[in-house]
């Protein structure tokens, strides 16, 4: 059967074969699928959700290096950010104390807003040593529990866009397999840390689940949140500890003011115990955007170096793949 084309048929065809011609991309950018704005709370789980999505969804995250999520307030900005996104992702468990309120509003209007620790099997979860019937929050700290991560965030894209199916569960897997690359890092390099040297003293107890994952006794002068400020009896205990067991060094947190620590350094030469500052931890926040750093796994395979290599363990310089050399922290 013919098809006849009528003068308005011909005329409309014969304009937009013109467009093409003259708009090469033109076809292409109208048969391309908007992408998803999706908004995380802290950047940890912004970087995984960026590297799930690909080219499927623009993702920010509200809170950047140096923020504090345990005392942030959103404002009128964030809220708008929120509101406009087809899909907020966050932590849970506190974390983000102070915008919780808003969180629930942002669920109530309708919005697809998803807690990433609703994911994480219950024997994996930590109870804050703080306070009782609350959990620990810091799961990122161990790449095994980010993994399930991972995964809530790949259900969450493919709940939002079904269509994109294949292509999420395929970069969640390549994902999940870099994970376990850095886990079997982590695990080699934190191997090698002295018996005796096994305790990591923090600005705040946010390495629980570091520490389970790699056998080392964590301290932290202030609880699993910042809100609480620690006491002078904190100080001397932690003190007493360190000089007892001879412990080499003790580590800031780029969150957190490193006014503690440096009272740990002054207690310890006052009883004559040199201890050290092994270096500058990621904990709520990672390292600057575009630097290795500034990435999930860059941001855990400086902690795990940066330890190692303080408390008398063997790692290279460089890291696992030897980028940390090239993207040096900014001071």
């Amino acid at each position: 059967m013919r098809t006849t084309l009528t003068p308005i048929r011909c005329a409309a065809l014969a304009l937009f074969l013109l467009a093409s011609t003259l708009h090469p991309g033109a076809l292409a950018r109208a048969e391309q699928r908007p992408q998803l704005r999706v908004v995380a709370t802290v950047a940890m789980i912004g970087d995984v959700a960026s590297e799930i999505a690909g080219d499927r969804a623009a993702v920010e995250s509200l809170m950047g290096p140096g923020v504090d999520p345990h005392l942030y307030r959103p404002t009128r900005s964030d809220t708008a950010r929120l509101l406009g996104a087809d899909l907020v992702l966050y932590n849970g468990f506190l974390l983000e104390g102070k915008m919780t309120d808003t969180l629930v509003r942002i669920a109530r209007s309708g919005r697809p807003v998803y807690a990433i620790v609703e994911g994480v099997p219950e024997d994996f979860i930590l109870e804050s040593a703080e306070t009782e019937g609350h959990d620990d929050p810091h799961i990122w700290m161990d790449p095994t529990g980010w993994k399930h991560a991972a995964r809530v965030i790949a259900d969450a894209f493919i709940a939002v866009d079904p269509d994109g199916e294949a292509h999420y569960r395929a970069r969640a897997d390549a994902y999940t397999q870099r994970l376990a690359e850095l886990d079997d890092y982590a695990r080699a390099v934190l191997a090698t840390i002295p018996a005796d040297r096994r305790i990591l003293v923090t600005s705040h107890d946010a390495f629980a689940y570091f520490g389970r994952a790699y056998d080392i006794e964590v301290v932290g002068i202030q609880g699993v949140s910042t809100v609480a400020e620690a006491g002078l009896r904190d100080i001397e205990r932690i003190v007493e500890t360190l000089v007892q067991r001879n412990i080499p060094a003790v580590f800031t947190e780029s969150t957190i003011s490193e006014r503690n620590v440096r009272a740990l350094v002054e207690g310890c030469r006052a009883r004559g115990h040199a201890l050290a500052i092994g270096g500058e931890l990621y904990s709520d926040a990672m390292g600057s955007p575009g630097t290795y750093r500034g990435t999930y796994i860059g941001m855990i395979d400086h902690n795990v170096t940066t330890i190692a290599r303080a408390l008398g363990g063997d790692a290279p310089a460089g890291g696992m793949h030897g980028k940390l050399t090239h993207d040096a922290p900014k001071r």
